[in-house]
């Protein structure tokens, strides 16, 4: 075993994250769904929704059965809802297969699957060889290697993978990999590094260099463009009309306020009641809502649903809490 591989793993033995839930009883579908979930989210948001997500879906099968809309319910307010249409999905390709896959070529085949996620299966379902690489191990290496370019270059993101490949050991992989995890978020971190504590001090050429916080190289930052979005308010008593987002798109299929078009004859004679800003990935949402001042047809995709349903059904964020809002001015609990 190599050095670095070694030291990484003494480390995480007796410094290392041990009590994670995901880390309890490891099934490769605990795996998955941590994984998936832990994408762009931070472990102490995905915990709650994890042991939430496991009481309601224990196993693979009983996902694969479930319908999306109490998936997408269940998901609702971690965000990067192509997340749990994945999760969804994959579930149901193993379930079809009747076992998890076991290699690295056959998990990336399962949709939702990408080399990151087969690697991590590998590692901590099976304690096989699977190389993993996501920010915090491209943090590490960035810093250990100094490697210049920014997450995202093609050929940063090849050497990361060919350095993950050679370093990962034969054996003894669950608690290697779980201790660049460890090493990334808890001492090599993208702010105030803890560097006198970290076991691979000695050989970071970037500790060396007194340049630690210069990588990896910031991405280049764009200026998100600002989009309109025009929604409608409209309320029938104690019901308010909703339609399904479609498949693709920004919220895809979640409930939502009816969106129209700005040219839509309906806003014409409507009256604004609200708006509120949203950031996406890629640009920044400014909707206004509107409520019509002429009776509005339900469209297919639309329906009425009551006040009280709302807890129930998978909503935006913001459109939720503007609704939330709404419903608090106007008196209605």
């Amino acid at each position: 075993m190599n050095d670095f591989a070694q030291q990484v793993i003494d480390w995480q033995q007796q410094q290392g994250r041990h009590d994670l839930p995901w880390q309890q009883a490891i099934t490769p579908y605990k795996v998955l769904v941590s994984e998936l979930m832990l994408q762009q989210t931070q472990v102490s948001t995905v915990i709650p929704y994890f042991q939430r997500w496991l009481a309601r879906f224990p196993d693979v099968e009983t996902l694969a059965q479930a319908e999306q809309d109490e998936v997408m319910a269940l998901w609702q307010g971690l965000g990067y809802y192509a997340r749990a249409r994945n999760l969804h999905k994959a579930a149901k390709a193993i379930a079809e297969l009747g076992a998890f896959p076991s290699d690295l070529v056959s998990l990336q085949q399962i949709p939702g699957i990408g080399r990151y996620t087969a690697g991590a299966i590998l590692s901590f379902a099976y304690d096989a060889y699977g190389p993993i690489v996501d920010g915090n191990v491209r943090r590490l290496f960035c810093r250990y290697f100094a490697l210049e370019g920014h997450a995202g270059q093609s050929q940063l993101e090849k050497r990361l993978w060919q350095l993950a490949e050679q370093l990962t050991p034969a054996q003894n992989n669950r608690r290697f990999a779980q201790g660049l995890l460890d090493l990334g978020a808890t001492l090599c971190t993208a702010r105030k590094p803890d560097c006198e504590r970290c076991p691979l001090q000695a050989d970071c050429q970037a500790y060396r260099l007194q340049q630690v916080e210069h990588f990896p190289r910031p991405k280049p930052k764009k200026v998100k463009p600002s989009k309109e979005g025009h929604f409608l308010w409209v309320q029938q008593q104690d019901q308010l009309l909703l339609e399904q987002r479609p498949d693709s798109g920004i919220w895809s299929s979640l409930l939502a306020l009816p969106q129209v078009d700005p040219a839509d004859p309906v806003l014409q004679q409507a009256e604004s009641v609200g708006s509120f800003r949203h950031q996406f990935s890629h640009y920044q949402l400014e909707a206004t809502i509107w409520q019509p001042q002429q009776q509005v047809e339900e469209l297919a995709g639309q329906g009425w649903y009551h006040r009280r349903q709302l807890t129930e059904v998978a909503l935006p964020a913001p459109i939720r809490k503007w609704i939330e809002q709404q419903l608090k001015q106007s008196g209605v609990d």
